[in-house]
C-alpha cells in the first residue's frame, strides 16, 4: 500500500488495508483495543492489480485507489471511499487513465484536502505526474498534467495542516515538490532539490502549520529529512532497506516525530526526536519479534493520542500490534497478533 495503511476511523476504530492476490482486503477492530474482524474484500469482486493507495482526510474517511485490468494490455484506475472501519466500503468507481488509455504507469498516491476532496496522483506515460481531483459538488474533474520529468515510482502525497495538498517524487539525482497555492487549486511544481534517493523510500508528514517534511533513504544508506526551502538533513543511518513510517505524537509533553522501520535484524526499530529539530539527534531502539522480510511498518495514534505500532506481511497476512505503555518514555506493551 502507498500511504498510511493503518488508520483510525471517525468512530475511533483502527483498520488496515492489504493487497492480496487480485483484491484489496480490509480488517477492522470490533471495538477500540478489542478483537479484529476477519479480512474482507474492498469494493466487491472486481479484480485489481496489486498496487493500491490510501489517503485520509480531516473527516477521517479513507479514500482508496487502485488499478484494475480493462482490456488485454490495458488498465484503468478505480476509487472507493470507506466511511467507517466496520461499514463496507463503496464499490469501486472507474476514474480513468492519465493518458486516456494504456497499461499501468505507476503506483498511485492519494491525499485528501480540508474539504474532503481526494486528489489522485500517478506517473504518466511521458514520465511526469498527472493528477485527478474530486470536485466540490461531487464527481471528478479532468486529468491534468502537473509536469515533472523522469519521475520514479513511489510518489508521496500529503495534506498539510493548512488543508492544502502537496506531493513529493524522486527523479534521478533529485527530489521534486508540488504544492497547492490555494485550496482547490492545481498543485504547482516548485523546488527541485539535488540529492540521491533510493527508490521506494519516500514518506511525507505534516510537521508544522505551514510545512511538510519528506523522509527518504539516500544512496549512502542514511535516512534523511527535507523541507522545501531548506537543505536535506541526515537524521540517522537507515535501520533497514525499506521505507520508514512516520507520525507526530506527544512524548513526555513534547511534540515529537517518531520513525519506525523494519531493521536488517528482522525486528522493528524506533527513533524519535523533537519535531523539525533533526539536529537534536536520534537513535534506533529495536522492539518485538522477528517479522518477515516483506513486512511493512505503520504508526498511528488513538483518540487519546496514544501511540500504536503495527507490522503487516503481504505474503502471510500476519498483523502484529503494539501499544505504547502508559508511562514516561517510548516503551511498548507486548506485541500481539490479531
Amino acid at each position: 500500500m502507498n500511504g498510511d495503511w493503518l488508520i483510525r476511523g471517525r468512530d475511533g476504530l483502527l483498520s488496515v488495508y492489504l493487497p492480496s492476490g487480485d483484491a484489496l482486503l480490509c480488517r477492522a477492530e470490533r471495538w477500540p483495543g478489542g478483537p479484529w474482524e476477519a479480512p474482507r474484500k474492498v469494493g466487491g469482486d472486481q479484480p485489481l492489480y496489486p498496487a493500491a493507495a490510501v489517503g485520509q482526510g480531516a473527516d477521517r474517511y479513507a479514500h482508496l485507489v487502485s488499478w484494475r485490468p480493462t482490456v488485454p494490455g490495458e488498465a484503468g484506475l478505480v476509487h472507493s471511499t470507506h466511511f467507517r472501519p466496520r461499514l463496507a466500503p463503496l464499490d469501486w468507481h472507474p476514474i480513468g487513465h492519465p493518458n486516456r488509455k494504456g497499461d499501468r504507469t505507476s503506483t498511485p498516491a492519494v491525499a485528501v484536502d480540508a474539504q474532503g476532496r481526494a486528489h489522485v496522483f500517478v506517473r504518466n506515460g511521458g514520465g511526469g505526474v498527472s493528477m485527478l481531483a474530486q470536485e466540490e459538488k461531487g464527481g471528478w474533474g479532468a486529468w491534468c498534467d502537473v509536469k515533472g520529468r523522469d519521475v520514479q515510482d513511489g510518489l508521496a502525497a500529503v495534506t498539510g495542516e493548512s488543508g492544502r495538498v502537496e506531493l513529493y517524487a524522486a527523479a534521478p539525482g533529485a527530489l521534486l515538490h508540488w504544492r497547492q497555492e490555494e485550496p482547490g487549486g492545481r498543485p504547482v511544481l516548485g523546488e527541485r532539490m539535488e540529492t540521491s534517493v533510493r527508490p521506494g523510500t519516500l514518506r511525507a508528514l505534516a510537521t508544522s502549520a505551514e510545512e511538510t517534511t519528506v523522509f527518504y533513504t539516500d544512496e549512502s544508506g542514511d535516512l534523511c529529512a527535507w523541507r522545501p526551502g531548506g537543505k536535506p538533513t541526515t537524521v540517522l543511518p537507515a535501520a533497514g532497506p525499506g521505507p520508514a513510517a512516520a507520525v507526530r505524537c506527544e512524548l513526555d509533553g513534547h511534540d515529537c516525530t517518531l520513525l519506525a522501520q523494519r531493521a536488517t535484524s528482522g525486528r522493528v526499530a524506533f527513533a524519535a526526536y523533537p519535531t523539525q529539530e533533526e539536529s537534536a539527534g536520534a537513535w534506533w531502539t529495536e522492539s518485538g519479534p522477528l517479522v518477515p522480510v516483506d513486512a511493512e511498518v505503520a504508526l498511528v495514534t488513538d483518540g487519546d493520542g496514544r501511540l500504536i505500532a503495527a507490522t503487516l506481511s503481504p505474503s502471510t497476512g500476519r498483523l502484529l500490534l503494539a501499544h505504547r505503555k502508559q508511562e514516561p518514555g517510548l516503551a511498548l506493551e507486548a506485541w500481539r497478533e490479531v
